[in-house]
């Protein structure tokens, strides 16, 4: 199984500060359409194709993999992505909290497997050392706070709040 975990701050130092509604909303807008928050060519479909109040089904294709997630909301608090078809089942979760000082942080977290690979065998590991690397999770976090700050800055503001 995979477990990967990193955490980075809403409001770092230098960057223009986002309130927790517009941090929640982006984590919202990334749930509805992936391709607007990851690198252009990465998701190429992705389609919210069931709807409640709790939660989202919706269908993508991302790094060619086609994928369906049930993707369920805790307002301003946790977005979880349940994996439900794709080459990974289990959950990622996003999360807003404040820390011991009361700074607002994004954290991410997943526990997952990939369907079809041994449990911790080598495919399993390589994915575990990618979510754990730069270029992994951690730079998934800092895009999404990095795309929701443009969008208030190119008065998308009035859906981010």
């Amino acid at each position: 199984m995979i477990y990967s975990t990193a955490t980075v701050p809403v409001n770092p130092a230098g960057e223009t500060p986002l309130t927790r509604a517009q941090a929640w909303q982006g984590l919202v807008l990334k749930a509805r359409d992936a391709r607007l928050f990851l690198p252009p060519g990465l998701c190429t479909h992705c389609e919210v194709v069931e709807e409640s109040a709790t939660h989202i089904v919706r269908e993508a294709t991302i790094a060619g993999d086609a994928l369906r997630e049930i993707i369920s909301f805790a307002p301003e608090r946790k977005v979880t992505f349940f994996q439900v078809s794709g080459p990974r089942e289990g959950a990622i979760i996003n999360e807003l909290f404040e820390d011991e000082t009361g700074a607002l942080q994004l954290r991410f977290y997943c526990y997952l497997g990939l369907r079809g690979k041994a449990p911790n065998g080598p495919e399993e590991q390589a994915e575990q050392a990618w979510m754990d690397s730069d270029k992994g999770y951690r730079s998934a976090l800092l895009a999404t706070l990095k795309r929701t700050r443009e969008l208030v800055a190119g008065g998308a503001e009035a859906a981010l709040q």
